[in-house]
């Protein structure tokens, strides 16, 4: 599947692997020509990618091809043991955990998870975490916090699940007790938006000390989808309420909101998931290592300024 800004770099791809067949098959000599399209397919890339609407940017994050949780997870550590349930109600498929290593350094990582297919996104409830998700993530913070291991939480998620029974088993009190309980951990964590970044579903497992975006994310108070059902009465405006909120990595920077912006290979982190990965470790060990010469005081002390800040207008 690609997006509609995406469809004239497919054609020219295509274009580009009949010349190169052409050349396999016949005497030809194409050479000059498939460097001249490559030449061209880059500069094109470069030009739709570095001027992407910020509906499309909402787009790009939901791309079916881009890597997931568990993608990360297996290409960024080694000997990751996944946990299960929140020993009150279930096992949250939608929200994954466990120990790993990452670059030699011990660490616990949380995120929610989406589904590949039909059968995948109904067991996964489409990366909308219910409260044992969120409880269940609680505990293994708890538990990494009693090992003394830094937390990696990963975000993307087009937010907490709205259902009747999500509200009767609390889950606005589990998201926020999260909130309460991750200001005040004592060990370093880090979040990073892989994908979607919405609401108190996002927020309920990103109290971090660093906060960080991947460049085609989103993250914000509500979908441009259901702000436009809310303004207008009608999802045709999505792109308008994408653009007044504002939900890119490089406005929310610019508002102090995060921390910093994981660069993605040129066409998405579904481009090459290889190099996104490689960047997002990069990332990731960078800060953990900083914030591991800290002392827990200090730690807990900036994390509550960090947020406190936010919003103040003076």
């Amino acid at each position: 599947m690609h997006l509609e800004f995406e469809k004239p770099i497919v054609e020219l791809e295509s274009k580009l692997a009949d010349m190169k067949l052409l050349a396999q098959q016949s005497d030809v000599d194409v050479s000059a020509a498939i460097t001249k399209l490559e030449e061209k397919i880059v500069k094109l890339k470069e030009d739709t990618f570095e001027n992407l609407t910020r509906w499309q940017k909402v787009q790009l994050s939901r791309h079916p091809d881009r890597p997931y949780t568990l993608d990360y997870i297996y290409e960024i550590s080694d000997d990751f043991i996944e946990l299960h349930g929140d020993r009150t109600v279930k096992d949250d498929k939608a929200m994954v955990g466990g120990f790993a290593k990452v670059d030699g350094l011990s660490v616990m990582i949380i995120g929610q998870q989406k589904g590949r297919n039909t059968k995948q996104r109904q067991e996964r409830n489409f990366g909308m975490a219910n409260p044992e998700g969120y409880r269940k993530a609680l505990r293994l913070m708890k538990l990494a916090e009693k090992f003394n291991t830094p937390v990696i939480t990963l975000i993307d998620t087009p937010g907490a699940y709205p259902g009747i029974e999500a509200e009767e088993r609390g889950q606005g009190e589990a998201i926020a007790r999260n909130l309460k309980e991750m200001m005040t951990l004592t060990v370093p964590i880090v979040s990073v938006v892989i994908g979607e970044g919405a609401s108190g579903g996002a927020l309920g497992i990103a109290i971090a000390d660093k906060v960080l975006m991947m460049e085609n994310t989103w993250y914000s108070v509500i979908s441009p989808e259901s702000c436009s059902s809310i303004l207008w009465r009608s999802w045709d405006y999505k792109e308008q309420a994408a653009e007044a909120l504002k939900l890119t990595a490089k406005d929310m920077l610019q508002h102090k909101l995060i921390d910093g912006i994981i660069k993605e290979p040129l066409g998405g982190a579904h481009a090459d998931m290889k190099a996104a990965s490689k960047e997002l470790k990069k990332e990731i060990v960078k800060h953990i290592k900083s914030l591991e010469k800290l002392t827990v005081e200090k730690r807990i002390a900036e994390r509550i300024d960090k947020f406190s800040n936010m919003g103040v207008v003076a």
